[in-house]
């Protein structure tokens, strides 16, 4: 592995694992209160950064596209895209949207994309299984 993907990787798993940790406590907080709306400002700055930092890793198993993008980056792709809407969402009072974006985010963002993670090839595979 080279220093520069090192460098991100690492980078990655400093907003990723805290925003997998506030993303579930906001799933569980009682919606609207002030600590929801603080702690779910930093979920999303973390989640924003966090897919900022894997737009520039390239794909290290499975096709790629332009020698770069995996089709795990698509959920790169999802949380620039959401984060935005699910923001403005709330700012305009449409808690229904917002409720939806944010729990597709989750799903799709820390889940799914989270669980390839565990998949041989890549990096937390190693580490919990040690390849």
């Amino acid at each position: 592995m080279d220093q520069y993907y090192e460098t991100l990787m690492y980078y990655h798993l400093w907003t990723v694992v805290p925003a997998f940790f506030l993303g579930t406590a906001l799933i569980f907080l009682t919606k609207g209160t002030k600590i929801h709306r603080q702690l779910g400002r930093l979920y999303m700055v973390l989640m924003l950064i966090t897919a900022i930092i894997t737009s520039f890793m390239s794909a290290r198993v499975g096709p790629t596209l332009f020698d770069h993008l995996g089709y795990i980056h698509l959920f790169s792709f999802l949380t620039l895209y959401t984060v935005p809407g699910a923001y403005l969402d709330i700012k305009k009072g449409d808690i229904k949207a917002h409720q939806r974006k944010m729990i597709g985010l989750y799903v799709g963002g820390m889940l799914i994309a989270g669980g390839f993670t565990f998949f041989p090839g890549r990096y937390m595979y190693s580490v919990f299984f040690g390849a």
